[in-house]
């Protein structure tokens, strides 16, 4: 778990950073500049699972990389959403509110889904101890 964390605050930083550029100096659209940022994210969450946390799943062919793609759409959806409803339903147009919507409740959210998905359906090694272990 503490491999996934790890990667995860690899992909987390890369996704935030790219999206403050994107969204601030870049002069993107906000939802725009998410997927972006979200796809930047991805790629490297993807490597590091793949190469790190999950190496002795040792997965094989299109299909993993295909659903851990799916996971993190489902994932960047919850975000985009969180985004959505507070940019454009609350009407909190900032680039601190976008930031805290998208990064901060939405990344919560999405965290918890990505990580079952990924343990799940992605890197489901059948040799750990437990559900949540080894």
């Amino acid at each position: 778990m503490l491999s996934f964390a790890a990667v995860g605050v690899l992909a987390y930083a890369a996704d935030l950073a790219l999206f403050t550029v994107l969204r601030g100096p870049g002069g993107l659209e906000t939802l725009t500049a998410k997927t972006l940022s979200f796809a930047a994210g991805c790629t490297v969450a993807y490597l590091g699972n793949a190469l790190g946390t999950y190496r002795d799943a040792r997965p094989r062919g299109a299909r993993p990389a295909l659903v851990f793609l799916a996971v993190n759409v489902a994932g960047a959806l919850v975000q985009l959403l969180c985004l959505a409803v507070s940019h454009y339903g609350l009407g909190l147009t900032s680039q601190r509110a976008d930031t805290v919507s998208a990064a901060g409740v939405g990344m919560a959210l999405a965290t918890l889904l990505r990580f079952w998905g990924t343990r799940t359906l992605v890197f489901n090694n059948e040799n750990r101890v437990g559900s949540w272990t080894g």
